[in-house]
C-alpha cells in the first residue's frame, strides 16, 4: 500500500517549512492497520495539502539511532526519565540528503529537535558532529555509537487551519546492529505534530475511534529486537502488531 491522498492538493516543502516547521511541538502518535489508515486519508479535510517533490508524495527514509554501550537513551524512554534525548542521523534516501537531529525533551513534556547538515557518508558515524550533540546535551561524556537503524517510507500532510503536520509511515523494518530484523508491513504508525493543543487531525483520529499510543521508533523496535530489554511501555503494543 501508498499513501498517496491524490484527490488532495500539494505544498512545496519550502512552503512546508516556513509554515510548519515546528521544530518545537507535541507529537502524538497513533498505529493503524494500513486498511485503516486508508479510509482515513479519505476522510481528510479536503483543505489538507500533502508534500511533494518533483512530483512524489512519499519518500524513503533512513535512520541511524546512536546510544551508549549501556543504552543510556533508551532506559531514559523506557524508564520515562525526565531528560530524554536521542541522537539520530537522518537520510532523505530520495534526495540523498542528510542531517544530525538531536531531539530532546522540552518545556511541559513537548519535544525539541536541533538538527546539523550532515554528509551522508557519515551516516553511521557520529563523531564529525561530536560538538554539536555535546553542545545541545549540555555534556561531552557519553560514547555513542550505532545501535538501530529503521528504515520506512514517508507521506506528509499540512494542515493550513492550524499550520499542523501529521505524518503517515508504512513498511517500517528495524535493524540491529548485529543484522537480526524485524518488520511490521501491514501496520501504519501516523504521528500529529502541532504547536501544542489538539489538531483536527487528531480529533478525525479520535472520531474513528483511534487513540494516542507510546511508540517510539528507536526505542519500540531495539526492545522487540532484543527481548531482555524492558519493554512495559509498548508490551501490549508489541503483542498486538508484532508478526507471530
Amino acid at each position: 500500500m501508498t499513501v498517496t491522498a491524490a484527490h488532495l492538493d500539494p505544498v512545496s516543502l519550502a512552503e512546508l517549512t516556513e509554515r510548519a516547521e515546528l521544530q518545537t511541538r507535541t507529537d502524538r502518535k497513533y498505529v493503524l492497520p494500513l486498511a485503516a489508515a486508508g479510509d482515513l486519508m479519505s476522510r481528510l479535510d479536503p483543505a489538507t495539502r500533502v508534500l511533494e517533490i518533483e512530483g512524489e508524495r512519499t519518500f524513503r527514509y533512513r535512520s541511524v539511532y546512536f546510544d551508549t554501550p549501556d543504552l543510556v537513551s533508551f532506559r531514559l524512554t523506557a524508564y520515562r526519565r525526565r531528560r530524554r534525548f536521542k541522537v539520530r542521523t537522518r537520510t532523505y534516501l530520495d534526495s540523498a540528503l542528510c542531517w544530525l537531529e538531536v531531539k530532546t525533551e522540552g518545556y511541559r513534556g513537548g519535544t525539541v529537535k536541533d538538527r546539523l547538515p550532515y554528509d551522508s557518508s557519515h551516516h553511521d558515524d557520529v563523531e564529525p558532529g561530536r560538538w554539536f550533540v555535546d553542545d545541545i546535551l549540555g555534556d561531552d561524556r557519553f560514547v555513542l555509537r550505532p545501535t538501530l537503524v529503521t528504515n520506512y517510507r514517508r507521506t506528509t500532510f499540512y494542515q493550513p487551519a492550524d499550520d499542523s503536520r501529521m505524518t503517515v509511515d508504512i513498511g517500517l523494518t528495524w535493524t540491529d546492529v548485529d543484522g537480526s530484523e524485524l518488520s511490521l508491513p501491514d501496520v501504519a504508525i501516523v504521528e500529529t505534530k502541532t504547536a501544542s493543543s489538539a489538531s483536527p487531525n487528531d480529533r478525525l483520529l479520535w472520531a474513528c475511534g483511534h487513540r494516542p499510543v507510546s511508540i517510539s521508533k528507536y526505542a519500540t523496535g531495539l526492545a522487540a529486537l532484543r527481548p531482555g530489554l524492558p519493554d512495559v511501555p509498548w508490551r501490549r503494543l508489541l503483542r498486538r502488531h508484532l508478526p507471530c
